[in-house]
């Protein structure tokens, strides 16, 4: 049985030999490097991003990352490329082609193709002395001075190299064309930076009901309006829909402990006054942020100055915000 002490050992040493590979690709960020990120930035095309095996995965990765960061990207794997997808190049594209050896077959089938139309090629490869190394525009190196694996074979550190400068391509693209939490959030609709971004105090206090009394309503109708639109809470209004005042369940029991007899009791009596608002066109990651300073659940929202309806803390748990 193998023991802990050799578990622990082969995983901190597969870790040790992949952060040193990291590290060494320092001295790969260089004039090649630069003038490759400069080329796709002034690029009218596409990245078109290749290999096979294991580089075809971390090519895909590539593609996801370039995309979701603005630059136009699409995967072709290597060995499709030459069997009909070649298609999918159009003339003003530019191919990054990841192979480890730079050696590979489907790579040698597809490199004249690529001279013939005029393609501009990036090699991400371990050699640039390879057949890919020689005949590519740009070289980013990417050296492996051993895998990770206890046999020297399986694509660990390689892989990890292949990654961590695809990062380095696509980041630097990003810094290259200013590219703001405001893009990527255009780009991501669907998770929580994309909502912190775009989702307003608008799209969701509609979802809800609207809770309103006057000044001159007693407890009995204060405490039906504050149940049955199941708030926690009533917006107190004058005539023009203008806010006066909140109460919160906490002002009914805060009242209560003072023993008032309920049917003296006006809600402009129990109101808290100039109580905290939010506008409706304010993001809603805004709203999250002053209950988290008040320590509050609701706010009410106003537009035009006017008492629309209520956004509630439950609000933006659903919308996944916290």
């Amino acid at each position: 049985m193998i023991s802990d002490k050799i578990i622990e050992k082969t995983a901190i040493k597969t870790l040790e030999i992949e952060c040193r590979t990291i590290n060494d690709l320092r001295a790969s960020i260089n004039e090649d490097f630069i003038r490759a990120v400069k080329s796709i930035h002034a690029c009218d095309g596409r990245l078109v991003v290749t290999g096979v095996g294991k580089s075809a995965l971390i090519a895909q990765k590539i593609v996801s990352t370039l995309n979701s960061t603005g630059q136009p990207a699409l995967f072709m794997h290597a060995a499709d490329a030459v069997h009909g997808d070649l298609g999918m190049i159009a003339a003003c594209d530019f191919v990054l082609c990841v192979s480890k050896s730079g050696e590979t077959a489907e790579i040698k089938v597809l490199i004249p193709f690529l001279k013939n139309t005029k393609n501009k090629i990036i090699g991400m490869t371990a050699r640039p002395d390879s057949f890919l190394g020689r005949a590519a525009d740009f070289v980013l190196h990417t050296p492996v001075p051993e895998e990770a694996d206890p046999n020297n074979l399986a694509p660990t550190a390689s892989t990890a190299a292949q990654a961590a400068m695809g990062d380095a391509l696509a980041t630097s693209l990003l810094a290259l064309r200013g590219f703001t939490p405001q893009d990527f959030a255009k780009f991501h609709p669907g998770g929580m930076l994309g909502k912190q971004m775009y989702l307003r105090v608008s799209d969701l206090y509609p979802h809800n009901e609207k809770p309103a009394v006057r000044k001159s309503a007693d407890l009995h109708e204060t405490i039906v309006e504050m149940t049955s639109k199941r708030l926690g809470c009533t917006a107190v209004v004058n005539k023009k829909g203008k806010i006066k005042g909140i109460i919160t369940d906490g002002d009914l029991r805060r009242m209560l402990e003072k023993k008032r007899k309920g049917k003296q009791v006006k809600a402009g009596k129990i109101m808290s006054k100039k109580p905290l608002t939010i506008a409706a066109d304010d993001l809603a990651v805004k709203a999250l942020q002053l209950m988290r300073e008040r320590s509050i659940t609701q706010l009410l929202v106003t537009e035009k100055g006017r008492y629309v309806g209520v956004v509630h803390l439950h609000d933006l748990i659903r919308e996944g915000l916290i």
